[in-house]
């Protein structure tokens, strides 16, 4: 949150600073300036969730791999099934939890999730995942918060900034 604060007071004081010269070639200065600020204050926040997410997961002694995307996951159960691909429907069992460990939606609450790979509203970390999966697999997905739902949450349950944990278990592929 506090990131998400500082974010802020950067771009509202780069408006400021940008509308009060008169000279355009001021102007510009500022405004580059503003563009360098954020560039700098975004890898340094990608940076700080990095580090939490890593010692997350050494903390509980998880053996994941990452993608080059930021994914991290784990296959702990596998199946025998056929492989997820790109355009096939895919349905899950799922429950997504935050770091603390409150779980904020799943199956068991709101029954199995279908949706066609690549081609849904789901966050795009969740897709990434389904397609390293066969059916039959479970897995846990540690989803970065550009991965999940990024600088405004969900509005409802997962809060801005914040990395998300799916738990899943590839049930079906169409």
């Amino acid at each position: 949150m506090r990131n998400l604060s500082v974010l802020w007071l950067v771009i509202i004081s780069g408006v400021l600073v940008s509308c009060s010269g008169n000279r355009q070639s001021q102007k510009s200065n500022k405004i580059n300036l503003t563009e360098n600020q954020l560039i700098q204050l975004n890898k340094k926040w990608v940076e700080q969730e990095n580090t939490k997410i890593d010692d997350f997961i050494k903390q509980k002694q998880w053996n994941m791999k990452e993608t080059s995307t930021g994914l991290r996951y784990m296959i702990y159960s596998h199946g025998n099934g056929e492989g997820a691909k790109i355009g096939e429907i895919a349905t899950i069992k799922y429950s997504v939890s935050l770091l603390d460990g409150t779980v904020v939606y799943s199956s068991a609450q709101s029954g199995l999730k279908t949706f066609r790979i690549g081609h849904s509203t789901e966050v795009s970390g969740l897709e990434e995942g389904i397609i390293l999966l066969k059916v039959g697999d479970k897995a846990k997905f540690l989803l970065p918060s550009h991965l999940a739902y990024g600088l405004s949450g969900d509005g409802r349950k997962i809060p801005p900034d914040v990395p998300i944990i799916y738990d899943v278990e590839l049930v079906q592929l169409k």
